[in-house]
Order: C-alpha cells, then sequence, then structure tokens
C-alpha cells in the first residue's frame, strides 16, 4: 500500500477546472465532502473504489489525479545556469532527476515562477509538482495553443522555450528538455526530420507530427514585390536567423553565397518586428507571424514540423498527454485555422531506428 509521502493528488486541481465544490464532487462521486477534503490534501490514500468513481465523476483518468511519487534522487540541478540573480525559476522531473530552469520571456506570456534564487539560497514558493510539468524547446509561435490544450485536458504545465531546431536537439539529447521542437526538412525531402535527427542524435527518439506549415519571405511594408525571384534580385536589407533554426536555413538556400546578413532575430516575430521597426525590409518566417504583422508574404517552402522525444520516456504520462493533446480534435482544429497550418496529419508517430 502506498505510503502518504509516497503518494501526490492532482484532484484539488481537477475539481477547480471544472468549478465544482468539494460537495458537488462529493455528490457526484457518491463520497463523502470530509472524505474528498481528505484526499485533496493529502491525510488519506483513496481505496481503489474511490479512486474510480472519482476519476468516473471528473472523466478523466485514475493517473491523471494520483501518482506515486518518484524517490527523492538528490538536491535539485540547474538545467543551465541563471545569468544573473536574484532569478526566478521553475521546476521539473526529467528522468528522475528535480531540475531548476531560470525563468525567461515565453510565448506562452507571463508564467507564474516556482521560486527564487537569491545569493545563491533558493527560496521556494508555492511551486507545481514537478512531476505535472512538461519541458520543450521549439520556436512555434502556436506554442500556447497546446498549452492550453495540455492544461485543459490533462493538467500539465508545459514550459515552452524558444530555441531554434539544432538547439533544440541539443537539449533533449543533454536530457535537459522532455521535447524538442523540429523543422529542418521540407514536407516531401526523403528522410525528413528523422533523418536529421538520426544525424543529431542517432536511434532511440520518436517524432510526433504536429503540422505542415509555409515558410518564406515577409516584406516590409511599402515594397512593391510579388515574387520570390523579385525579392532575391533586389537590393533588400535582410534580417538573419541563428544558425541552425530552419529559417536560417531557408534563408542561406535562398541567397545562395552571399554572405549572411549581419542584424540577427531570435525567432519568427523577431523577424517581423524588425520589419515594422524599419530595421530590414526583408527576412525570412512563417505565413501566420507574417499576417499577424500585417507584412506581405511571399510562400517559399512547406515544412513538416514535429516533436522529438526519448523513445525511452514514452510511457511517462507527460508525454503520453502531450501525445493525445496533439491528436485531440480540438486542438487540430484550432491549428489548422491558423494561417500557414496544416493539421492534417497531426499526431502521426515516426521511430527513428
Amino acid at each position: 500500500m502506498a505510503q502518504l509521502s509516497e503518494f501526490a493528488s492532482y484532484l484539488r486541481e481537477w475539481r477547480g477546472r471544472r468549478g465544482w465544490s468539494q460537495e458537488d464532487l462529493a455528490r457526484r462521486s457518491g463520497l463523502s465532502r470530509a472524505g474528498v477534503s481528505a484526499i485533496e490534501t493529502g491525510r488519506l490514500v483513496p481505496s481503489a473504489a474511490a479512486a474510480l468513481a472519482l476519476a468516473a465523476a471528473l472523466e478523466c483518468r485514475v493517473e491523471d489525479l494520483f501518482r506515486l511519487r518518484k524517490p527523492e534522487a538528490g538536491a535539485p540541478t540547474w538545467a543551465w545556469t541563471p545569468r544573473r540573480e536574484p532569478c526566478r525559476y521553475w521546476t521539473a522531473e526529467l528522468g528522475g532527476e528535480i531540475r531548476l530552469y531560470p525563468a525567461e520571456p515565453s510565448p506562452l506570456g507571463m508564467i507564474p515562477h516556482d521560486g527564487v534564487v537569491h545569493e545563491g539560497t533558493l527560496q521556494a514558493g508555492e511551486p507545481i509538482a514537478p512531476e505535472r510539468t512538461l519541458i520543450m524547446a521549439c520556436c512555434d509561435p502556436a506554442v500556447g495553443l497546446l498549452a492550453a490544450e495540455l492544461a485543459r485536458e490533462a493538467g500539465v504545465r508545459l514550459l515552452a522555450f524558444q530555441r531554434p531546431s539544432r538547439t533544440a536537439l541539443t537539449l533533449l539529447g543533454q536530457g535537459l528538455v522532455h521535447a524538442a521542437g523540429v523543422h529542418l526538412s521540407r514536407h516531401d525531402e526523403p528522410g525528413g526530420n528523422a533523418g536529421v535527427v538520426r544525424a543529431a542524435l542517432g536511434p532511440g527518439y520518436t517524432l510526433l507530427r504536429v503540422a505542415h506549415w509555409e515558410e518564406g519571405i515577409a516584406l516590409a511594408p511599402g515594397l512593391a514585390l510579388s515574387t520570390v525571384g523579385a525579392a532575391i534580385g533586389s537590393d533588400l536589407r535582410w534580417i538573419g536567423r541563428e544558425t541552425g533554426s530552419g529559417a536560417r536555413q531557408c534563408l542561406d538556400e535562398l541567397l545562395t553565397d552571399r554572405q549572411a546578413p549581419n542584424r540577427l532575430a531570435s525567432d519568427h516575430r523577431g523577424v517581423a518586428e524588425a520589419l515594422r521597426g524599419g530595421w530590414a525590409d526583408a527576412g525570412v518566417c512563417l505565413r501566420l507571424v507574417s499576417e499577424e504583422a500585417g507584412l506581405d508574404f511571399l510562400g517559399v517552402r512547406q515544412e513538416a514540423y514535429d516533436l522529438c522525444f526519448p523513445t525511452r520516456w514514452e510511457d511517462d504520462p507527460r508525454l503520453k498527454a502531450l501525445v493525445h493533446a496533439v491528436r485531440s480534435p480540438s486542438y487540430r482544429q484550432a491549428l489548422g485555422d491558423l494561417p500557414g497550418y496544416d493539421s492534417t496529419a497531426a499526431g502521426a508517430l515516426q521511430r527513428v531506428s
């Protein structure tokens, strides 16, 4: 039988998402309000019958509500060193270890932090359980849709760090993220992203298809250019992207032997901001970002966008929830409604062997 110290309950969070009181949940599950309260506060380990009744009432899985805590593997360690202190941080469990992640600007907006480090001392707040947090490195500007789906359907917190594809794969290989976003191949290219992952990390990984998306040239307002050839042949000021990104790969193919731009944007939206701010005339980004910014866009190619994770972690409840979320009709519909996104193949899995 599980001891209280080994048992983690997420019943309160699931009840809160339904907007129910403890009395409401007690009535729907056939338990007493006192019993619901004791389970939520960790004073009682539910019986199998009670756990099944609660899961049925909340329309979720038992493992969504209750889990056994993994044995502590020692003190938490930094995924990467904070640049300065004091520093806000988040916590997550990966492969049996607790990692600390310095808080940084996120495409998901301002995410509540789990604590602050000051003068080398960790000052913990009220963190979300590390085993409920999924760490992802990617450059998808629409990752907020996935975060909302995971939170709503599985109670999983997604932390998405903006990183180019090859940097994301490096972090994945180091065991510092659960999943890495990759878009380094055309949608019809033999081998696709699997070949990229195999060359970078070797076998033992799984690709989860999210979308095919359109990448191309965004143009500053007022430029009378209607073709890719005209843009390449004109004397334009280009904003670049960092080495290892899919956008940089596309840009290098377009500009062939020309010198890479000196000014670099850190992500797709950074390209659009440079154009709107007058720092450049043209740059490579996704159609979604270009249209959001009200810029003209010249499509260059369709790319396959996949999430890569270690196959050995495929039974992790968070990664199971990720696959389920990407396959859900609500997420696929929301993603497919975005300019330049095709979610027809979303949810397909491919092993890298």
